[in-house]
C-alpha cells in the first residue's frame, strides 16, 4: 500500500511507502498543509486510515465508510461482480440497482477484500541470506513467513520487495471472503463515455461502486453463511460534505500497480515495443468480441466485463505511448543517465562500483 500526495499549489508525485510517512515525508507533508500526524495514517499498533483501506478484488481499492463494513470502490472495479450477478432478466450493469435493506444485498461469489494488517522492514534478514544457497533463502523467508501466519490467526503473509528489490517487507494481510453487493447506477452513467471517458481527465462518470464486507459471529473472515453479519470495522472513513476550495491539501492512498520509475531508457523503450504489440492484438480481440456482442444479448452481458478488461489496458497503453512522446520520457532519461555517467567518470572509486550500472 502506498500514497501519493497531490495539491493544486505544488504537487509532489510519486509513491510513497506507508512504513516510511515519518521518517521520510512527515515534515513535506505538514509543510503542505496536512493536519493528520504519520501514526495517523499508518499504524501497526493502533487503529490508522490504512485500516479503512482496503484491496478490492484482483487489484483494485476500496473504502470502508461505515461502521457496519460498507464498502466504495470505482465503478469499473465492481463490474465483474455486477455482471456476474446479472441475467438479461435482471441486468444490474445495464440498469443499477440499490438495496434497500440487509436482506436485499446480492452475495458476489468469489470476491474477497484484504485489509493490510501490518508492513515489517525485513531488508537485514533478507540481505544476510544473500551467500547462502536458493533452497537455504528459501526455507529461511518461508520459517519467517511462517511464524508470521503462527502469530496473527486468519491471516496470510508474504515477502515481497520494493525500490527494484533494494528494499524487502513482511506483509501480513487479512482477507474476507463474504462480500455483497449494495448498490451501483445504471451503465448509462457508472460507464458514461465508454473508451472515449476511460483514461480521461476531467472524467464524467459516476464511477463508483458500492459493496458490504460481512464476518462471522466471531468478526473474523468466513465463508458465504446466512449468519454472518456485517463487518465492524477497526477504522471507517468519514464522508465530508463540506466541500473542498482551491489549494486544499489532498492525498490519494490505496494499492496501485507497478511504478517503471526504476527503470532505464533502454527498459522504457522496450516497455513501449512490448505495448505496441498488446494494442494491436487486442484492438483483434476487441473487434471480435464487439461483433459477437452487437449480435446477441446475452453475448453482449456475458462478455461485457472481459471486454471492459481488455479495453481498459489497451486505452492506458496507448495513453503511455502520447504521454511518453510528449513529455519526452525516454529522452529526459538518457539525460539523466548521460549525467549520471559523467558524475561517476569524475571519480575512480565511482568507475570501480558504477561503471556497468546502466549497461
Amino acid at each position: 500500500m502506498t500514497a501519493m500526495l497531490t495539491i493544486s499549489a505544488s504537487a509532489d508525485e510519486g509513491m510513497w511507502m506507508l512504513p516510511l510517512l515519518q521518517k521520510m515525508n512527515a515534515k513535506a507533508m505538514a509543510d503542505l498543509g496536512l493536519n493528520l500526524k504519520p501514526e495517523q495514517i499508518y499504524s501497526e499498533k493502533g487503529t490508522s486510515i490504512k485500516d479503512a483501506i482496503v484491496h478490492f478484488g484482483g487489484g483494485c481499492t476500496g473504502e470502508i465508510i461505515s461502521d457496519q463494513g460498507l464498502l466504495v470502490t470505482n465503478h469499473h472495479c465492481g463490474y465483474s461482480s455486477i455482471q456476474s450477478l446479472s441475467s438479461p432478466e435482471h441486468n444490474y450493469l445495464e440498469d443499477g440497482y440499490w438495496a434497500m435493506n440487509l436482506s436485499e444485498e446480492l452475495p458476489a461469489k468469489g470476491l474477497t477484500v484484504t485489509f493490510l494488517e501490518s508492513m515489517t522492514d525485513v531488508t537485514k534478514f533478507i540481505n544476510k541470506l544473500e551467500k547462502k544457497s536458493e533452497e537455504e533463502q528459501t526455507a529461511a523467508i518461508q520459517k519467517l513467513i511462517d511464524q508470521a501466519t503462527a502469530e496473527n490467526p486468519n491471516c496470510t503473509a508474504l515477502v515481497r520487495s520494493f525500490y527494484d528489490e533494494n528494499m524487502y517487507y513482511l506483509i501480513v494481510y487479512k482477507t474476507y471472503r463474504d462480500i455483497r453487493f449494495v448498490g451501483a447506477p445504471p451503465a448509462a452513467s457508472g460507464k458514461f463515455g465508454g473508451d472515449t471517458d476511460n483514461w480521461m481527465w476531467p472524467r464524467h462518470t459516476c464511477d463508483f461502486s458500492m459493496f458490504r464486507v460481512y464476518a462471522g459471529p466471531d468478526n473474523e473472515p468466513a465463508d458465504y453463511s446466512e449468519n454472518n453479519r456485517p463487518l465492524t470495522p477497526k477504522q471507517s472513513l468519514k464522508v465530508s460534505l463540506k466541500g473542498v476550495k482551491d489549494g486544499d491539501y489532498s492525498m490519494i492512498i490505496g494499492y496501485p500497480g507497478s511504478t517503471q520509475r526504476y527503470m532505464t531508457a533502454t527498459q522504457l523503450q522496450n516497455m513501449l515495443d512490448l505495448n505496441d504489440i498488446r494494442i494491436d492484438a487486442r484492438t483483434v480481440r476487441q473487434d471480435l468480441m464487439w461483433e459477437a456482442r452487437m449480435a446477441d444479448p446475452v453475448v453482449n452481458l456475458q462478455y461485457a466485463s472481459k471486454y471492459a478488461g481488455s479495453s481498459n489496458g489497451w486505452k492506458k497503453w496507448q495513453g503511455e505511448r502520447e504521454a511518453f512522446a510528449k513529455l519526452n520520457v525516454i529522452g529526459r532519461e538518457k539525460q539523466k543517465e548521460a549525467d549520471f555517467m559523467a558524475w561517476v567518470s569524475q571519480n575512480k572509486k565511482r568507475v570501480e562500483k558504477y561503471g556497468n550500472a546502466i549497461s
